[in-house]
């Protein structure tokens, strides 16, 4: 596995998992909200965001966490030996946001001048969460059918199983950045 795609709610552990793969494989790790929003949570061009995707994955190898699907799966998917898709339960995701928004720490995932604060927009969001499995998840899966329909996909619900997939994996010492923004 050189090329591995991560799907997944807004708190499923995308971001986590990310970093742990591209610890343990030693392959950057591409965390597409840092390459999307700007600061202030303000969208950029469509273009200009495809275009910091596709310099992002010029690399052989790397790890790629963040749907997006629409905008960039005809990018990320033909190249992909795998994709992973975290079945968080809802309520996990939900827990997770609420906690992480909370706390307010910096995130290695979030982009310069992007922080969670508990707003307007924060509830919408916590909607989005909540909402994902039935209302997203499938728009997803059908951009995924379309584009890349043969690329192996594993389905990882909750800690556990993370752990036992990861140790399965053999470790590499990295010798490349462990992550792009």
């Amino acid at each position: 596995m050189q090329r591995i795609v991560i799907l997944g709610n807004a708190g499923s552990g995308k971001s986590t998992l990310a970093r742990a793969l591209g610890k343990r494989l030693g392959v950057p790790v591409v965390h597409l909200d840092t390459l999307f929003w700007e600061p202030g949570w303000v969208e950029p061009d469509a273009t200009q965001f495809r275009e910091r995707v596709r310099d992002a994955l010029t690399t052989d190898a790397w790890v790629c966490e963040g749907n997006y699907s629409r905008r960039t799966f005809d990018l990320r998917l033909p190249s992909a030996d795998l994709i992973i898709w975290l079945d968080t339960p809802r309520l996990t995701c939900l827990r997770r946001v609420i906690v992480r928004s909370v706390l307010n720490r910096p995130r290695p995932d979030l982009p310069a001048g992007c922080r969670e604060k508990l707003d307007q927009a924060f509830l919408e969001f916590l909607k989005f969460v909540w909402q994902f499995d039935h209302g997203y998840r499938q728009g997803i899966e059908a951009v995924l059918v379309a584009i890349g329909p043969t690329v192996p996909t594993v389905h990882l619900r909750d800690r556990r199983e993370i752990a036992a997939f990861l140790a399965q994996l053999p470790a590499t010492p990295a010798t490349r950045p462990s992550s792009i923004n």
